[in-house]
């Protein structure tokens, strides 16, 4: 297993071909399963809904009911295409770690993680400035009214730094740092057991084999569920940047 097999996918052809890696072939083809989803669910939508149409309403509500209306409140339906695209985008994308074949979720590919993040970063920036204006943005982000003055002298820089600074490498690094360790985790013991029982197979290496090989279904199990919840709590935190700039922090 290649781990960090990131080269072209079609090395020795033409040079504007070398952009294309595996990374970029999965987010691409991610981007077509959400399109395709998004389309065959909501483009001809029938009153008694059937199929793809009924498993579409039903992430729908999930993402609106567990990730936009905690955050947003009333205006959580406004923000629903940005968040219900990100959220399935990100899933689909961490999903394919575990597809034969493709095994690499895209967010284990530190820029892919980043854009994501700075996307959301640069709209909760620009909603903030926007809704409260550039010195009320800041001042109701460092200095959150109700709080003893002398308190301000610790709090402000700490909320300015974690804020501004530190939230969108936070936001970026929780994504691919969980993604880059799941996959590691998986091609070890699947190497292992691949090694033990193909490789070399002998009395002693079969037991470590086996284990190998338990671990790794075990391991893809575990994996799953991470992929699903680091999706979704990326989707909550952008919902979370999103009310903060929208409204003041009381």
């Amino acid at each position: 297993m290649e781990l960090f097999d990131w080269g072209p996918l079609f090395p020795g052809g033409p040079a504007w071909l070398d952009w294309f890696t595996k990374p970029v072939l999965i987010v691409t083809l991610s981007v077509v399963i959400v399109c395709w989803f998004a389309y065959a669910a909501f483009a001809k939508p029938k009153m008694v809904p059937r199929g793809v149409q009924n498993i579409g309403e039903m992430a729908y509500l999930f993402v609106r009911e567990q990730v936009a209306r905690p955050a947003l409140g009333s205006e959580s339906d406004r923000w629903m295409p940005f968040l219900f695209s990100t959220f399935f985008f990100i899933l689909v994308m961490n999903l394919m770690g575990v597809i034969p074949v493709m095994q690499l979720p895209g967010p284990s590919h530190i820029a892919f993680a980043i854009v994501l993040a700075a996307v959301v970063y640069v709209m909760m920036l620009f909603l903030g400035i926007k809704h409260q204006g550039f010195i009320g943005y800041f001042k109701n982000m460092m200095f959150p009214p109700g709080l003893p003055k002398p308190l301000y002298i610790i709090l402000a820089p700490i909320e300015l730094l974690s804020t501004i600074i530190l939230r969108p490498f936070t936001h970026a690094v929780r994504l691919f740092a969980n993604m880059f360790a799941g996959h590691i985790l998986l091609a070890f013991f699947a190497t292992v057991g691949y090694w033990f029982l193909i490789e070399k197979l002998t009395p002693m290496g079969f037991a470590v084999g086996v284990v190998g090989v338990l671990m790794t279904i075990i391991m893809t199990g575990f994996e799953m569920f991470i992929q699903a919840l680091q999706a979704f709590i990326f989707a909550v935190l952008a919902a979370s940047y999103i009310a903060g700039s929208l409204h003041a922090e009381h």
